[in-house]
This record gives structure tokens, C-alpha cells and sequence, in this order.
């Protein structure tokens, strides 16, 4: 299984960027995909989770600004992010989970990982 996450770039506050995560290995509408972000000398943190019924779960922090999608034929993972402040500012992992599963906030549960890809917003 594969993950290849981008999409990541340098914005100005109040800017938009949409990630993308190419899954291969594995047909992505059966498992729960998340997103999580992790700053410098912080934890990982959960962002977006999708379930294999496309229900949604957002991170209090991003709620009403991003959105997760998935786009079945193309096997990828998306999350527009809309209202991008700088406390935003990660690298930001896509990650895949268990089959036929509901969404989750706990990184653990994951098993699958992408490279990670650096949201930089500027004030």
C-alpha cells in the first residue's frame, strides 16, 4: 500500500490549498482515511477523518474551513482547505484505516501512512 500525498505549498492568511493523496494498493471507499498535521515540536494531530460510508469528522480547529472528499475512480484522498490561518502551518499526512469502518480520531488505528506534505501560511 501506497500513499502519495500533495499539494502543499506557501499561502498568504486567508488563502485556499487542496491536498490530494494518491492511494495505490488499496481501493480507498472501503477504508477509513484521515488527515492528520503535525507542527514543529508538537504532536501529530488529528485534522479530517472519512468513513467507508463518507461520513465526516473534523478537528474542532478546522471545522467549517476544510473538507474531506474522496474521489472513488481515482482512488484519491482529498482536503480542500478554505479560511487558511497561520496556526494552520504543518506537515500534513493523509493515512489510511481499517476496511468497513467508521471515522476516527485516534492516529493509531491507522495503518498506512503518506509522506507528509508542508503547508506553510503566511500572516
Amino acid at each position: 500500500v501506497q500513499l502519495q500525498a500533495s499539494g502543499g505549498g506557501l499561502v498568504q492568511a486567508g488563502g485556499s490549498l487542496r491536498l490530494s493523496c494518491a492511494a495505490s494498493g488499496r481501493t480507498v471507499s472501503r477504508y477509513v482515511m484521515g488527515w492528520f498535521r503535525q507542527a514543529p515540536g508538537k504532536e501529530r494531530e488529528f485534522v479530517a477523518s472519512i468513513s467507508w460510508t463518507s461520513n465526516t469528522d473534523y478537528a474542532d480547529s478546522v471545522k467549517g474551513r476544510f473538507t474531506i472528499s474522496r474521489d472513488n475512480a481515482k482512488n484519491t484522498l482529498y482536503l480542500q482547505m478554505n479560511g487558511l490561518e497561520p496556526e494552520d502551518t504543518a506537515v500534513y499526512y493523509c493515512a489510511n484505516g481499517p476496511p468497513y469502518g467508521g471515522t476516527s480520531r485516534n492516529k493509531h488505528i491507522y495503518d498506512y501512512w503518506g509522506q507528509g506534505t508542508q503547508v506553510t501560511v503566511s500572516s
